[in-house]
């Protein structure tokens, strides 16, 4: 009986001395199976102390990081994961682009207005300037030139043909 007993208290002390001795994953391992699995995500880090992964970067959206948390707690040996990466805000909508003239149109008006009583001279915007088009007397050129260069608009093109 006292054998039995005896060879029974050894086979416990065996046991608990195999589960103490139960190999432990190193930092180092854990470190290199964590770094593979966020090696996905070019925008986060991991690093593993002590067991605990600690996660921090930014995703693109917090499904991805939920993830990422999830395969990094399925690493063998890793205890538990530190959140401390970000979900990146969604972009904005891209606002609808509007173009608009670079010629102010009060002072497209003013030209307007100078011209209005020389026949077959037009005022328009092109490519961003102000053009006067047409087709107009040697005169009348003169007259449109000088009315125009005395508003002190700025640069405006004078496109039109003199017969």
């Amino acid at each position: 009986m006292k054998k039995t007993i005896a060879m029974a208290a050894l086979a416990v002390a065996v046991s608990f001395g195999a589960i103490s001795c139960k190999k432990k994953v190193s930092d180092a391992d854990l470190q290199t199976q964590a770094t593979t699995v966020v090696v996905s995500n070019p925008n986060a880090s991991v690093e593993v102390k002590e067991g605990v992964a600690h996660l921090s970067g930014t995703f693109e959206t917090q499904e991805a990081k939920d993830a990422m948390i999830k395969q990094l707690k399925a690493i063998n040996g890793v205890k538990d994961v530190m959140d401390m990466a970000t979900v990146a805000p969604a972009a904005p909508a891209a606002a609808p682009v509007t173009t608009q003239s670079a010629v102010d149109p009060a002072v497209q008006q003013k030209v307007q207005d100078a011209v209005k009583d020389i026949p077959g001279v037009k005022v328009e915007v092109v490519n961003g300037e102000l053009t006067l088009t047409g087709t107009v007397s040697s005169a009348n050129a003169r007259k449109v030139k000088e009315s125009v260069d005395a508003l002190k608009v700025g640069k405006v093109n004078y496109n039109y043909t003199v017969k």
